[in-house]
């Protein structure tokens, strides 16, 4: 083939010499990402939606002591969110029984897996968060990814669409951070998804004597709104919690977002000092 018919080819298809660009680092798609969480964050301040979290408390042979489900609404403020308490209803186990029991506070918040349930059900329902999850669970922000070291492992597909798959990991390897995996949206560099685990084990005189949460890690989904907006949907995680080698139990977590609405456009017109 002649370099003109090559060329006529390139011209006839489309198809340019530089068409096939390279891909991105890690570094570079994270850096896209961090720019991007920083601006969604403003963006979700214009949504209200619905939270449903669900919260098991139970023994290590099956045994459940406590759960609850409850219903927010979530409404946008300056500094975060605020979180309605629509319904909480649930089961707690007395004197052998299983009881149900609807309202809050539920009636044996004091007990301890009663505490326990809902501290977690509180820590959250984050009032400091636009998207309804505690700020820090994952580096996806500029401050956050500091931090961390960053791997490209691969492009695959997730919810149909062609994503960046990454590893991550503190910088500080004595550091006990979060470490896991990330798929990124190939074309709007936005999480579509993230599981986490803890860096590395407790150290082994505080699993002894004080706390230990062997399996703690995170599972987070991502939807994309019609306006472009990213937002978690899903939230879940399983692990064990033991205290001073006396109390265990396994815990397990899950919350969902719903029904989002946009609460208002802002719109600007360039050449107006006011808008008309």
């Amino acid at each position: 083939m002649t370099a003109l018919t090559l060329f006529s080819f390139f011209l006839l298809t489309g198809v340019s010499a530089d068409s096939q660009s390279p891909t991105p680092t890690a570094e570079a798609i994270m850096a896209r990402v961090a720019a991007n969480q920083d601006r969604s964050n403003e963006l979700r301040s214009e949504y209200i939606y619905h939270q449903h979290i669900h919260v098991v408390s139970q023994k290590t042979n099956g045994t459940r002591m406590h759960e609850e489900s409850a219903d927010y609404l979530v409404l946008p403020t300056p500094s975060g969110s605020k979180k309605d308490l629509q319904l909480l209803k649930g089961r707690y186990r007395h004197k052998g029984r299983y009881l149900e029991f609807q309202g809050d506070p539920a009636p044996d918040q004091d007990a301890l897996d009663g505490d326990l349930v809902h501290d977690l059900r509180e820590d959250l329902a984050n009032d400091k968060s636009k998207d309804g999850l505690a700020s820090d669970l994952f580096p996806l922000t500029t401050e956050a990814q500091k931090k961390h070291e960053f791997k490209l492992l691969g492009e695959e597909t997730e919810q149909g669409r062609a994503v960046y798959h990454l590893s991550f990991r503190p910088k500080d390897k004595s550091d006990i951070d979060w470490a896991g995996e990330a798929f990124v949206d190939a074309t709007e560099f936005e999480p579509v998804r993230v599981f986490t685990k803890l860096s590395r084990p407790i150290p082994f005189l505080m699993r002894k004597f004080l706390v230990d949460l062997p399996g703690v890690g995170f599972n987070v989904e991502y939807r994309r709104q019609p306006d472009g907006v990213w937002f978690p949907s899903s939230f879940g995680t399983e692990f064990r919690f033991r205290v001073l080698m006396v109390l265990s139990r396994n815990i397990s977590v899950s919350l969902e977002n719903t029904d989002f609405e946009q609460t208002h456009v802002q719109s600007r017109i360039t050449g107006y000092d006011t808008p008309p």
